[in-house]
């Protein structure tokens, strides 16, 4: 790979790593699909950039292509692609298990026109207790009279030691 191949190639793979992770899914299969298109797919670094399209693809809703396209790396001559490949793949292909609605939190569109009301009210409230308050106590009514405990468990355990030394 010549070295403006080689530039090229860093810059998508870069710029596609980061669309990945800032949530820009599509941006980034874009990119990562050029920056396959750099690389040497056999190769370590065409493993790694295929391993984020996988991702990207998934991301995307597109499981077909992850799921071909991971398959294809469990073959893949670098053994630490072919492993991540394999466990990858093997999540890829799990069922997806049902929850219940009630379970999920469904979280408003605000790019489209119907806007929620500002003081709209919860239907279920959480009730919130209030912090509990520390309640301070006047030393002047605490029993401070020394009742020897203190004395008494300092010569049991003194006599405890003593008696270790002994035997």
């Amino acid at each position: 790979m010549n070295s403006f191949a080689l530039e090229e190639f860093t810059k998508r793979y870069r710029q596609g790593k980061s669309a990945f992770e800032c949530g820009q899914y599509r941006q980034s299969v874009k990119y990562l699909e050029d920056a396959c298109k750099l690389v040497t797919l056999n190769s370590r670094l065409g493993g790694e950039v295929q391993m984020w399209l996988v991702n990207a693809y998934q991301a995307v809703g597109d499981g077909e292509s992850a799921i071909a396209l991971c398959q294809n790396l469990c073959i893949h001559p670098h053994t630490d692609t072919k492993i991540q490949a394999q466990r990858l793949l093997y999540i890829l292909k799990a069922p997806e298990l049902q929850r219940p609605k009630e379970w999920m939190t469904e979280i408003p569109d605000f790019n489209g026109e119907s806007r929620l009301p500002v003081n709209r009210r919860v239907s279920n409230p959480r009730k919130i207790e209030p912090k509990r308050q520390i309640e301070l106590v006047d030393l002047s009514t605490v029993n401070t009279k020394d009742n020897q405990f203190l004395w008494v468990s300092l010569i049991i355990s003194l006599g405890a030691i003593v008696s270790l030394f002994i035997l």
